[in-house]
C-alpha cells in the first residue's frame, strides 16, 4: 500500500502539529506499530524554475516539418519557443521551464540546465515540459497538459503541490484494514492522539428511478451486494489532474473517468468497485459459483475456464467477472459507454483466497478481498463514486439496490486491566485504555475497573480474543516505551541427557569443517525433483507461489543443488553447504494420500578440497572427502561402526559412485555424485557430491563406558592380500573383526594398489592389524596363529591371495 502525507493531512484534523507528520516521524512511528514502511522518497523528482504557461500561438517551423514555432504568455510577457510535441495547440496550458531552469537528468540525481537554444536557425526561449520531462511519468507522448483555469505564471511545483512524500507499506496479512487511506489515517491519528477527521460524504438522491435487477446464488460467499445504474455519463470526460496527481503518487496509472473513480474509492477507502456497461447486462446480475461450460475473456485479454469453487459475476449469458479479482472485456466500460452499472460488494475472503494466484493473477482488488473488506463500508464507497462520477462524467443516479446473505457477525471481546500488566509488565489506566481502543475503532460497551467490554469495528478481522486487545494497546502506546522487566518465574535447567545429540553437536561438527547452513522452500521446481529422485511422485500445491514451485520436496538435494547453481553462477568456485528440513512422502497407490514428513540432513560439496592459497593444492574434492565428513557426523554417535556404506542405485547419482547408508539392517540415507547426465543438464563444470540422512538416525548417542587400560605392549601385524576388485572394504573389516579375535583393538586400510601386475579386475588391499592383552604380553605364536586363520578364511571367502 502506497500513501502520500498530503493525502493523509485531509483526512486528519487541521489543528495537528505539522511536526507530528514529518517523513522520518512517520516511518519511525507506523514501522514500530507493525506497520513497516518499505520505502519512502519525494513524489517528484528535483526540477526548479518551471512555471504554469499559456501557448498563444502555434506557427509551422520553416525548416522543419515536426517541429512548431509557439508564442508562450508566462503571464508576464509572451515568449518564443521551439516545440515537437504532437499536442501542441493554442490555448493549452503547459509546463514551461525557464531560461536557468533545472530539470531531472537521464541519471538519478543528476540535473541539466535550460539554456537559451537555436533549433534549426530559430531561437527557443525555454521548453515546453511532458510530464516525463518534469520526471514524473517513466514516458509521455506529448506535453503535460494542464487545466484550463491553471494560473499563468505559477510555480508548476506550487501549483501540482508536488512538495509530497509517498510511503510504501510493507503490511502483513492480517491488516487488511490499512489497505485504504482511511486505515492508516485512523492509525496515525490513535498514535498522535489526533482525531481523524475525513471528507464529508454525503447521500447522493437518486433523480431517475432505473435499477437493475440482483440475485445472490451464493450468499455465503457474497453476503452483501450492490448495485446502482447511472445514466447519461460522459466518459470522454477529462480526469481531474488532482485524482490524476493522488493516483500516480500512489502507483496507479490515469486510464479513464470510470476506472480513475473506482480506483481512487479502493485508495481512499480500501474498498475495490467495478463498472459494467449497462447495455451489455442481459436480464439480471447473477453472483453465483462457475459451473462446468462457463468461459470468461478478462480485461486484460486472459481466457480462463473457472473452476466450480470460483465465484463468479454473471448474467442470463455467462460470467461478466471474476468475483473479487477482474472483470471480464466483453462487460467493460468503453468509449461508447453512456450508461453504467456500479457494483460494490463483500465477499467473503475464503472465497477469494487463492483464485487470483490460480488463474495467473495479482489484482488490487484481490489483494484486499483476500484480507478482508470491511463488511459495513460498501454503501459509504457506493455514494462516494456515485458523487465523483456525477461530478467528473455527469448523468443521472438511479436508486442504490441492495442483497444480503449471511454477514459477518461483530464481535464483542472482554479485557481485565489486571492482565494488561501482566503481559506487558506496566499498568495502564481504565481511561487509557479506553482511549487508545477507541481511537482505533474499538466501542466501549461495558467499563469498569475489573473488567472492560468492547465491541470490534467491522474491518478488524484480526481481534478476537483479550490478547488482542492488548497487543492493540501495546502498538499504539510504543513497543519501545514498554519497561524491561525480570521474568518472575523459577528457572529450571532442562535435562541433557547424554544419549542426545542435538542439533546443535550435528551444526557444529558440520560448520567446523567448512560447511555452511542453508535454508530452502520446501516448494520445488517440478522438473529437477523429478530429475533428482522420481519416485514416489512429489505432492502437488493446490495454489503454488509460481510455477518454479509447485510441488513438495521428497528430497533437500533439488533446494541445495539450486543453491549451488545461484553460487556458481556467481563466479563461486567452492561450495560447502547443509541444510536440516522436512520432506514430504506418500506412497504410490496410496488412496488416502498420508503423507510422512520425516527430518532428513543434506550436504552438498563443489569444486576443490581445499580453499585457495600458494600453500595448498589445487585438488578438487572427490567421493572419500564427502565419506569422511559424513562418517565424523556419525561418530559423534558414538556407534559409528554401526553404520554401513553398501553400493546402491539411486537415479540422480553416479552408478560407480554411489551407495546407502544402513544402520542396523534398516536404509537411513544416500551418499554419491551426482550422475554426469544430471551434471550436464545442471550445466556444471566439475563433479557435485552429495549426502541425505535420515536425522533421527544421528540424534541418538551409545553413553561412553570406561574399560581399563592394559599395562601390556601393543603388537601389530600388516597384511597385504591381492583379491576381486568388487570385494569392499567394509565386508573385509567385517571379517577380520570377527576372525581375528577378541583382543583386536586397532584395524586401518592404509593402501589399495590397482595395476595390470595384479591382473584384470584386481587389487591389492593392504590392512594394519593391532593387538593388546589386557593381562599378559601377547607372543610370536599368538599372533601367528591369528593370521593363518584369518589368511586362510579370506582365501575361502574371498579367494584372496596373501600379496609377497
Amino acid at each position: 500500500m502506497i500513501f502520500t502525507q498530503q493525502w493523509i493531512r485531509e483526512w486528519l484534523d487541521d489543528s495537528i502539529d505539522p511536526s507530528l507528520l514529518t517523513a522520518e516521524r512517520l516511518v519511525f512511528q507506523l514501522t514500530m506499530a507493525g506497520l513497516e514502511v518499505d520505502a519512502h522518497g519525494p513524489v517528484a523528482a528535483a526540477f526548479s524554475g518551471v512555471i504554469v504557461a499559456e501557448v498563444t500561438d502555434v506557427r509551422p517551423h520553416p525548416d522543419a516539418d515536426k517541429l512548431r514555432i509557439c508564442s508562450v504568455n508566462d503571464g508576464q510577457q509572451t515568449l518564443q519557443v521551439v516545440c515537437g510535441a504532437p499536442n501542441v495547440r493554442v490555448g493549452l496550458k503547459v509546463p514551461y521551464a525557464t531560461i536557468g531552469a533545472e530539470l531531472p537528468g537521464a541519471e538519478a540525481g543528476k540535473t541539466f540546465r535550460i539554456k537559451k537554444a537555436r533549433l534549426r536557425g530559430v531561437e527557443s526561449d525555454g521548453m515546453l515540459c511532458s510530464a516525463a520531462e518534469l520526471g514524473l511519468s517513466e514516458a509521455a507522448d506529448g506535453l503535460f497538459e494542464l487545466p484550463a483555469d491553471a494560473p499563468a505564471g505559477t510555480d508548476i511545483r506550487n501549483y501540482l503541490e508536488l512538495d509530497d512524500s509517498f510511503f510504501e507499506l510493507d503490511l502483513t496479512p492480517n491488516r487488511g484494514d490499512c489497505l485504504g487511506i482511511n486505515g492508516i489515517a485512523r492509525e496515525i491519528g490513535a498514535l498522535n492522539d489526533v482525531k481523524v477527521a475525513g471528507p464529508q460524504i454525503p447521500n447522493v438522491a437518486a433523480t431517475i428511478e432505473d435499477t437493475f435487477p440482483v440475485r445472490l446464488a451464493a450468499p455465503d460467499a457474497c453476503p452483501r451486494y450492490l448495485g446502482r445504474v447511472v445514466r447519461n455519463i460522459d466518459v470522454t470526460a477529462a480526469t481531474p489532474l488532482w485524482m490524476q496527481e493522488k493516483l500516480r503518487r500512489c502507483g496507479l496509472r490515469s486510464i479513464d473517468p470510470v476506472v480513475d473513480i473506482t480506483n481512487y474509492v479502493l485508495l481512499e477507502l480500501g474498498q475495490p468497485m467495478h463498472a459494467f456497461d449497462l447495455l451489455s447486462l442481459n436480464q439480471e446480475i447473477c453472483v453465483r459459483m462457475a459451473s462446468a461450460d462457463d468461459e470468461l475473456v478478462l480485461l486484460d485479454g486472459k481466457t480462463v475456464q473457472p473452476d466450480a469453487d470460483t465465484l463468479l459475476i454473471a448474467d442470463a449469458s455467462g460470467p461478466l467477472a471474476l468475483a473479487g479479482v477482474m472483470g471480464g472485456e466483453h462487460s467493460g466500460v468503453t468509449e461508447a459507454t453512456r450508461d453504467v452499472f456500479l457494483e460494490c460488494a463483500f465477499f467473503a475472503p475464503l472465497a477469494v483466497v487463492g483464485r487470483a494466484r490460480r488463474y495467473g493473477l495479482h489484482t488490487d482488488a484481490s489483494h484486499r478481498y483476500e484480507r478482508g473488506v470491511d463488511f459495513e463500508i460498501q454503501g459509504l464507497a457506493m455514494e462516494r463514486a456515485t458523487a465523483l462520477l456525477l461530478e467528473i462524467c455527469g448523468g443521472e443516479a438511479g436508486p442504490v439496490t441492495e442483497q444480503l446473505g449471511d454477514l459477518p457477525a461483530r464481535r464483542e471481546v472482554t479485557l481485565k486491566p489486571e492482565n494488561v500488566l501482566k503481559l506487558l509488565g506496566m499498568a495502564m489506566s481504565s481511561d487509557e485504555i479506553v482511549r487508545i481502543l477507541n481511537s482505533l475503532g474499538m466501542e466501549s460497551i461495558e467499563v469498569s475497573d475489573t473488567e472492560m467490554r468492547f465491541s470490534v469495528p467491522s474491518y478488524r478481522f484480526d481481534i478476537s480474543i483479550e490478547a488482542d486487545l492488548i497487543e492493540e494497546l501495546a502498538r499504539v502506546h510504543g513497543y519501545d516505551k514498554l519497561p524491561v522487566t525480570q521474568p518472575a518465574v523459577r528457572m529450571q535447567l532442562p535435562d541433557q541427557p547424554e544419549a542426545d545429540v542435538g542439533m546443535a553437536r550435528l551444526r557444529e561438527r558440520l560448520v567446523t569443517l567448512g560447511y555452511q547452513q542453508v535454508i530452502t522452500y520446501s516448494f520445488v521446481e517440478p522438473e529437477l525433483m523429478a530429475s533428482v529422485q522420481p519416485s514416489p511422485p512429489p505432492v502437488p500445491l493446490q495454489n503454488p507461489i509460481s510455477a518454479d514451485m509447485s510441488v513438495m520436496r521428497t528430497s533437500l538435494w533439488p533446494g541445495l543443488i539450486s543453491t549451488l547453481k545461484y553460487n556458481v553462477n556467481r563466479q563461486q568456485p567452492r561450495v560447502r553447504i547443509f541444510e536440516t528440513g522436512q520432506i514430504f512422502l506418500r506412497r504410490e497407490g496410496d488412496h488416502e494420500q498420508t503423507i510422512r514428513q520425516p527430518e532428513m540432513l543434506a550436504g552438498l560439496v563443489y569444486g576443490s578440497r581445499q580453499p585457495a592459497e600458494w600453500s595448498q593444492g589445487r585438488e578438487a574434492v572427490d567421493y572419500f572427502d564427502l565419506k569422511g565428513d559424513l562418517e565424523t557426523l556419525l561418530a559423534l554417535t558414538g556407534h559409528g561402526d554401526a553404520f554401513t556404506f553398501e553400493s546402491a542405485h539411486h537415479p540422480a547419482l553416479h552408478s560407480g559412485q554411489s551407495a546407502r547408508v544402513v544402520l542396523n539392517g534398516r536404509h537411513v540415507g544416500h551418499i554419491g555424485a551426482l550422475s554426469p547426465q544430471l551434471q550436464r543438464e545442471l550445466d556444471l563444470s566439475q563433479r557435485v557430491f552429495v549426502f541425505e540422512i535420515e536425522l533421527d538416525s544421528l540424534l541418538s548417542a551409545t553413553v561412553p563406558q570406561f574399560s581399563p587400560l592394559s599395562r601390556f605392549p601393543e603388537v601389530s601385524r600388516d597384511l597385504a592380500v591381492v583379491l576381486d576388485q568388487q570385494v569392499t572394504s567394509g565386508a573385509l573389516r567385517e571379517y577380520l573383526q570377527a576372525e581375528a579375535g577378541e583382543f583386536l583393538v586397532g584395524l586401518r586400510i592404509f593402501d589399495v594398489f590397482q595395476g595390470d601386475a595384479l591382473g584384470k579386475n584386481k587389487k591389492s588391499v593392504a590392512l594394519g592389524l593391532t593387538w593388546q592383552h589386557p593381562s599378559r604380553t601377547l607372543g610370536d605364536d599368538d599372533i601367528n596363529v591369528i593370521i593363518e586363520r584369518c589368511v586362510k578364511g579370506l582365501e575361502d571367502k574371498f579367494n584372496a591371495k596373501l600379496r609377497k
